[in-house]
């Protein structure tokens, strides 16, 4: 009797199960995320691996990952293959229009020597038969980013050498090139001002009415053409470049917790795209496999917040992705917004935490990033790590959520010469990242990410997004004057190296 008893309950509590959300009745026998355990969780062997599979993306198609182009399909599909079968978490997929740009052909030459040169992306293109004429320098220093500059130049009718800096729109290049061209210069050269070898640089968005065909040189290359200049040298300079600029469909690819409060989302994210130069494997393929892996321990936790893991496209065309994330959202799914940590470039350099108190930089993120920073530095800290605060500069995705008002955080290892020499560079491969540093950083996400899944909606506060933040774009919010570093090679958005 007491057996059938025990059979007919064992019956009836498996049916019940059957009946109740397969997601609901998993996490009963899951425990709440707690740090320990997912850092457990996360190892160099898994990170490394995921990079080994963009590498080996990469390597069969043409070098590179880069946004309208094969090797990024092939990226998106991985994320895929990792993500949409799980039992605990809904993933989709987010289509969205992005200008591409291909350079067709490009030459420059100054006295009949041919020098490397990079077109900057959104550049219009010259003739056919490009431009020959005197070569002359333009303005310098900061006040090279004011039609002012110009007005003692005689530049009309000229192909103009210009070198990169930071203007006070926030832009390194498109800031350079648009005194130039009101001027009356008809083409414009920028130099670097580091050393490094120039691998792509933007003008985005285009706008073929304040630019002139341009092109991107090295710095030794323009430093020498300078000092021809200044020693009274006369010198004719040809120029051509055409571009293909058409609007293609890319992908943003999203999972999150089935479980979690749907009023209180913690976002991550990295961009999945690399440059056209090269395979992007610390970026930000660092990036990409941190929030992948903590994407894949977490399979293993309830959490009291819902948890939302993005991988943005086109990102280095713009930030694309998650502008257009951002712009497209509703109030109320803006609202569900709790917090954003943004994850780009992970694994090779200084341990950066971005400065969200703003008391290194004078730049403060959303009420809330204070505490995120401060969560970052505390477990650094009890690691003996020292940290270096990282810049809100505007170049990378945590500026579309900054500028809806939503509290931001994350690390960040820099783009310096110091810190990555193959910054934007063929050889940012699998070779480049250090696998060391990758783990730790992810170790500490992983960390602040189950205090925030767990408690984030009693230390973070909300951040409501209001009428005045919609326009005809959609979602926008505010403008913001971001920092700037002449050694941080990923700046702003308009004009910023890439």
């Amino acid at each position: 009797m007491k057996v059938s008893v025990a059979l007919g309950l064992a019956g009836a509590v498996q049916a019940l199960a059957g009946s109740l959300p397969r997601t609901t009745y998993g996490d009963r026998f899951k425990p709440m995320v707690n740090s320990k355990q997912i850092q457990g969780l996360i190892t160099a062997e898994k990170l490394m691996n995921n990079l080994e599979q963009l590498d080996t993306i990469a390597k069969a198609n043409g070098g590179n990952r880069a946004f309208g182009l094969p090797g990024y399909a092939a990226s998106v599909d991985y994320i895929l293959s990792r993500t949409q079968r799980s039992k605990n978490f809904i993933t989709w997929v987010q289509d969205f229009p992005a200008l591409y740009f291909k350079v067709d052909s490009i030459n420059f030459t100054a006295s009949d020597t041919s020098y490397h040169v990079i077109g900057l992306s959104f550049s219009p293109s010259t003739t056919k038969e490009g431009y020959t004429a005197p070569l002359v320098l333009g303005a310098s220093g900061p006040e090279a980013c004011t039609n002012e500059s110009y007005d003692n130049l005689d530049v009309e009718g000229k192909i103009v050498l210009v070198q990169r800096g930071a203007c006070p729109d926030g832009t390194t290049l498109a800031g350079r090139v648009k005194p130039a061209k009101a001027a009356g210069a008809i083409a414009v050269l920028v130099y670097n001002n580091v050393e490094t070898n120039v691998t792509g640089g933007t003008l985005s968005p285009p706008n073929p009415e304040d630019y002139v065909p341009c092109g991107f040189i090295n710095q030794d290359d323009g430093e020498a053409l300078v000092e021809r200049l200044e020693s009274g040298e006369e010198i004719t300079a040809y120029f051509q470049q055409t571009q293909t600029i058409e609007t293609r469909i890319t992908q943003n690819i999203f999972t999150e917790t089935k479980g979690g409060d749907p009023t209180n989302i913690v976002m991550l994210g990295a961009h999945l795209d690399s440059v056209q130069a090269g395979p992007g494997i610390n970026d930000d393929g660092s990036g990409t496999t941190l929030i992948l892996e903590i994407k894949t321990a977490l399979e293993k936790f309830k959490v009291k917040n819902k948890v939302r893991f993005a991988w943005w496209g086109a990102e280095e065309n713009g930030l694309l992705g998650s502008k257009y994330y951002t712009e497209n959202l509703n109030a109320t799914a803006a609202n569900n917004i709790l917090t954003y940590l943004n994850f780009d470039m992970v694994s090779k350099g200084y341990f950066g935490v971005f400065d969200g108190d703003g008391s290194t930089y004078n730049l403060t993120g959303a009420p809330g990033s204070d505490v995120i920073e401060q969560l970052f530095l505390d477990h650094y800290a009890r690691k003996n790590i020292t940290v270096t605060p990282a810049r809100f500069t505007g170049g990378s995705d945590y500026q579309s959520f900054m500028n809806i008002g939503k509290p931001v955080g994350g690390l960040h290892t820099g783009t310096g010469v110091e810190q990555d020499p193959c910054y934007h560079q063929a050889c940012d491969t699998i070779d480049n990242p250090n696998p060391t540093t990758l783990t730790i950083n992810a170790k500490a996400a992983a960390h602040v990410l189950s205090i925030l899944a767990t408690k984030g909606q009693e230390i973070i506060p909300k951040s409501p997004v209001n009428a005045a933040m919609f326009t005809s774009r959609g979602l926008v919010g505010r403008d913001i004057e971001w920092t700037k570093d002449e050694n941080e090679r990923h700046l702003a958005t308009c004009g910023n190296e890439i």
